[in-house]
């Protein structure tokens, strides 16, 4: 089967399962959209896929998750950055000021409201699928967790425009 048609079948197959908010505004809905997500399919393993600018806008859900009994996953891809902001604002201004972030234990804030978390770097990159595995197994078990991912900066996405 061609790459385009197994494309095109997969997307078929998960078009109620998928939400993105677009490009227009939306930073940090994932925390409402889990939410949401959850309590209409509660028997799913629902996943929420935050850059670290974004989860700062909705980390206090994970006392939301504890409280209601909503397990969901999140993984953050922690640059250290708001990079999507930096990507445009160095160029044009010649200042990276605002946009630089901390490595932030994200793991442990999550578990702060009754979450669990867990760091992934290079020091255990190589376990990442046995790291997925636990984070599945601590959801089934009724908890909410977080996989801290910490990532490099790079360049992929220069000369694109944030609306």
């Amino acid at each position: 089967m061609p790459f385009w048609s197994l494309m095109v079948e997969t997307l078929w197959e998960v078009q109620l399962t998928f939400s993105d908010p677009g490009a227009f505004g939306t930073l940090g809905v994932g925390g409402g959209f889990a939410l949401g997500a959850k309590l209409c399919r509660p028997d799913s393993e629902i996943w929420i896929v935050y850059g670290d600018g974004s989860l700062g806008y909705s980390i206090a859900e994970y006392d939301t998750f504890t409280r209601h009994k909503t397990p969901v996953i999140s993984i953050v891809g922690n640059d250290a950055g708001w990079t999507q902001i930096s990507r445009e604002q160095v160029p044009l201004f010649g200042s990276n000021v605002a946009c630089g972030l901390e490595f932030t234990d994200y793991h442990t804030v999550a578990e702060g409201y009754g979450g669990r978390g867990i760091l992934l770097n290079r020091a255990n990159e190589n376990e990442i699928e046995n790291v997925i595995k636990e984070a599945q197994k601590m959801c089934k078990q009724g908890h909410s967790v977080l996989i801290n991912t910490l990532i490099g900066k790079t360049n992929f996405r220069e000369g694109s425009i944030s609306v």
